[in-house]
């Protein structure tokens, strides 16, 4: 999930699709630096850059590459010696390999850090003039290459003129590229932003979607349970991210949610910490994060005390949640949760099923049969001793 610190705007590059798809701009906070070597100070109000419009990409293949056609204004009234662009790549953009980025940028990879999940940032460096009013672009647009792993993507773009940027927390050293230098280009048939209209005299942002031509299969295990009335009996279910595709939604719904029914006849002692109760023996779970990575397998542990047989009991399994048309495996999205009580069927109370009522009978049956037994043999005496 990727976030915008506080006070940048999230620009709606794709017109109202972007809006829809509820994207958020990943952007790390600049840092502290000393002014850029540029004919206009980042403070100075009459600065600014502003990104220009870019529409999303839909179709592309894994292991293929994505270009983002990147271009900015300077909507200042001076010119600027020196522009930065950040590229923040999400999990299943890979990051370039070193012969493909321009020797002016520079690559590293971000860890797993408050929710967000693993990236790539490539920043470059323009060490060039930029004229106020006409659109520049680079010489060269990047290239990314596509994980088999692509699904929903993102390449949230940064250009800023306040000094190098700081790539954030958990990230590995900075790799220079070893292509060719590429240094921004005039575009004069493109439309500039118009003077003035920079929110931020530093900075601008805007997030490009990225759609790949993927599936991930989600599915979920069910499970067989054993036991006497009155035991407590474990229950673990799972859910699983068989890929190919890893999935981060773009409405910021969970990743996935699964409904778990208890069979009737138990109540649940100990219920996972990522679920909760909705009544009636049905629970809810939830994922660790807003996206799961292909292979991402989660168990849900419960312990179940059995109150009574009922006969055919059986639990379920199962996605619910927000629609996946990513998933065209609609096969193994529920499974059963089967329990075989083992004893008398209907006996209740914390003994063991063959207690109490169920042997009383058998033994006043036995008692009965010994008693005419007995009485039989005295009969048989009596006739012999009388001489019939």
């Amino acid at each position: 999930m990727f976030k915008t610190s506080s006070g940048l705007r999230v620009l709606g590059r794709a017109g109202g699709a972007i809006g829809a798809l509820c994207l958020v701009a990943l952007g790390a906070m600049p840092a502290a630096s000393a002014a850029p070597a540029s004919a206009a100070s980042a403070d100075d109000p009459s600065a600014g850059v502003v990104l220009g419009r870019m529409a999303s990409v839909d179709g592309v293949e894994p292991g293929g590459t994505v270009q983002v056609p990147v271009g900015f204004t300077n909507t200042g009234t001076e010119a600027l010696r020196k522009v930065w662009l950040t590229y923040t790549l999400s999990h299943g953009l890979a990051r370039p390999d070193r012969a493909e980025p321009p020797s002016n940028c520079t690559y590293s990879t971000i860890a797993v850090v408050d929710g967000e999940s693993d990236r790539t940032e490539v920043i470059c460096e323009f060490d060039r003039t930029v004229r106020p009013g006409v659109v520049h672009a680079p010489g060269r647009q990047l290239a990314f290459p596509v994980r088999d792993s692509a699904l929903y993507e993102v390449v949230a773009v940064k250009a800023e003129i306040a000094g190098h940027p700081y790539p954030g927390d958990n990230f590995t050293p900075e790799v220079p590229g070893t292509a060719p230098a590429v240094e921004p280009a005039e575009r004069p048939d493109a439309t500039p932003a118009p003077a003035g209209s920079a929110e931020n005299s530093r900075w601008d942002v805007a997030d490009v979607p990225v759609t790949a031509v993927n599936t991930a299969d989600f599915r979920v295990t069910g499970a067989r349970l054993r036991g006497g009335v009155g035991d407590t009996v474990p229950l673990t279910v799972s859910f699983t991210d068989a890929g190919p595709g890893w999935v981060q939604r773009r409405d910021r719904a969970d990743a996935a949610r699964i409904v778990v029914k208890m069979p009737s006849g138990t109540t649940v002692t100990r219920a996972d910490p990522y679920c909760h109760s909705t009544g009636s023996g049905e629970y809810v779970c939830g994922v660790d994060f807003p996206w799961v990575e292909e292979g991402y397998e989660r168990s849900y542990a419960f312990r179940l005390r059995i109150d009574k047989a009922v006969p055919g009991a059986r639990g379920s399994v199962g996605l619910t949640g927000a629609s996946r048309p990513f998933d065209t495996d609609a096969g193994n999205d529920e499974a059963g949760i089967r329990l075989d009580v083992t004893g008398t069927a209907g006996a209740s109370g914390g003994g063991t099923a063959n207690s109490g009522a169920g042997t009383a009978l058998p033994l006043v049956g036995a008692a009965a049969a010994t008693l005419a037994l007995g009485a039989g043999a005295v009969l048989v005496v009596r006739r012999r001793a009388s001489g019939r």
